[in-house]
């Protein structure tokens, strides 16, 4: 078995896990998108995951484990570095419109390469402050990002009236709740189990009020 076909099964194992139901090409396109990751890491230090199986389950799994909760035809995905999970959400819903946004010029010219090699067609990228970026979404997503009272105090004018907000956490985040600014409420937090990852994952749902 190549090395190739090891992560790919390793991808497909957790991808039913999760019981994901994902486009033909997804699990061929996503395993390429880890490529290109890797290529470029070595010269851009785009993320501090350089084990290939790893990025398998923290990068790519992560990432489609919040499928379930995302909703719409409209995606922004904030401080998305090298695309999570962005990238992995516009291969998984070729028909969302995802608008990636970093103020990394580095992180946004992988992403513009990923998008062009991967034909993205879905997917843009943007290189701004979150505070800058205009529009609303359907759907925001945030992964590791900043406190939920920051992200929202910087980005909350993207959320559509009838959007979700999904920001991504590891540990449970009860200290923050306090600080979700007027005009938001919290509607869920679950517990997530991404195959392949220990620790604690969370996934905090934010509406407007």
């Amino acid at each position: 078995m190549t090395a190739r076909e090891a992560l790919q099964a390793q991808l497909e194992r957790g991808i039913a896990a999760l019981g994901a139901t994902l486009p033909d090409e997804a699990v061929d396109r996503l395993l390429d998108y880890r490529e290109l990751l890797e290529r470029w890491n070595s010269a851009y230090n785009l993320t501090a995951v350089r084990n290939a199986d790893e990025m398998v389950s923290r990068h790519l799994l992560d990432s489609l484990a919040i499928l379930p909760y995302v909703h719409g035809r409209s995606l922004a995905d904030l401080g998305t570095g090298p695309g999570l999970p962005g990238i992995p959400l516009a291969i998984a819903e070729p028909a969302r419109e995802v608008l990636m946004v970093d103020s990394n010029g580095k992180k946004v010219r992988f992403l513009r390469e990923a998008i062009r090699s991967l034909k993205l067609v879905n997917a843009k990228a943007l290189q701004s402050r979150v505070e800058d970026v205009e529009g609303t979404f359907e759907c925001v997503t945030a992964r590791a990002f900043a406190s939920l009272a920051d992200m929202l105090g910087w980005g909350g004018h993207l959320l559509a009236p009838d959007g979700v907000w999904l920001a991504m956490k590891g540990k449970h985040p009860a200290e923050e709740l306090d600080g979700v600014p007027e005009g938001f409420r919290v509607e869920a937090i679950h517990a997530l189990g991404v195959p392949g990852v220990d620790g604690e994952r969370h996934l905090v749902v934010i509406r407007r009020a």
